[in-house]
């Protein structure tokens, strides 16, 4: 039996690598003292009537609004009805996305076909299409979902396309020359040499995905945090609009926390 060799490190390298591991320590400890005197500023400002806390609310009243929902169980209901819809949004975006522009990079035809069609619907205000779509789909999740398609759909298109315009020619040709099918240039090139722009469009994707939820919400909307900043707006209770906007906030820093695991994993693969 033999042992597996320890590799060597030099000491030059170790000291590199505790000089990286301290830098990153103190960016997350910074950031997070940033975070602690963002809040703490905005309560003592708030307390001492620096601003009206009726209009800006302030950190204690945002949690003691989140403990009175929380109580009711109407909070997580909440959540749970604009995280859905956002993952359904958001996930049906990027599979659809990535198959329409797998298809425009298959036929160069296609493409010529919609690239100006793209460019309409990609320029066209996607708000306006939310009334069509209530009354299209009715009062329910269907149009919001909708929405959010709408919103990030036609972005992804454009963005994995240009990516895979972008791949190096000459490692086509190579392969090609051994041979190669498309489907074979596809998987073995393509893809893996477009992993940063699929990865850049999926960050893109997320952002678009929660205007999207949120705009349909402010729309039509029965429960829903999009729907709980408009009730708040309507009876001037800005102690809910602005929990759920926080809500928001940490939701899609949670989604885009996910993504960025999901991206080492990617580049790890490629």
């Amino acid at each position: 039996m033999y042992e597996a060799a320890t590799p060597y490190i030099s000491k030059e390298h170790r000291e590199f690598l505790k000089k990286v591991k301290r830098k990153n320590v103190l960016i997350r400890v910074t950031q997070f003292a940033l975070l602690i005197l963002f809040f703490a500023t905005w309560e003592i400002v708030a307390m001492y009537k620096i601003v009206d806390p009726f209009l800006v609310s302030q950190p204690s009243r945002m949690l003691k609004t989140i403990i009175t929902l929380s109580q009711n169980g109407s909070l997580f209901m909440h959540i749970w009805v604009t995280l859905s819809e956002t993952i359904i949004g958001f996930t049906l975006g990027t599979i659809i996305g990535m198959i329409i522009a797998i298809l425009l990079w298959w036929s160069d035809f296609l493409s010529k076909v919609a690239e100006p069609y793209l460019v309409i619907l990609n320029s066209l205000p996607k708000i306006a299409l939310g009334p069509i779509f209530i009354v299209w789909m009715g009062n329910g999740e269907a149009p919001i979902i909708t929405m959010a398609l709408a919103i990030s759909l036609i972005v992804t298109i454009i963005s994995l396309q240009t990516g895979f315009k972008e791949v190096d020619e000459e490692k086509i040709k190579l392969l090609k020359t051994f041979g190669a099918t498309k489907m074979q240039i596809l998987t073995k090139c393509i893809l893996p040499a477009s992993v940063p722009t699929i990865i850049s469009a999926i960050k893109i994707n997320i952002g678009l995905s929660w205007v999207g939820v949120i705009t349909g919400e402010f729309l039509v909307s029965k429960a829903g945090l999009g729907y709980l900043i408009v009730y708040g707006g309507q009876i001037f209770k800005l102690d809910l609009v602005m929990t759920s906007v926080l809500i928001l906030s940490i939701l899609s820093a949670l989604m885009y926390i996910f993504i960025v695991y999901l991206e080492k994993k990617l580049i790890r693969w490629r």
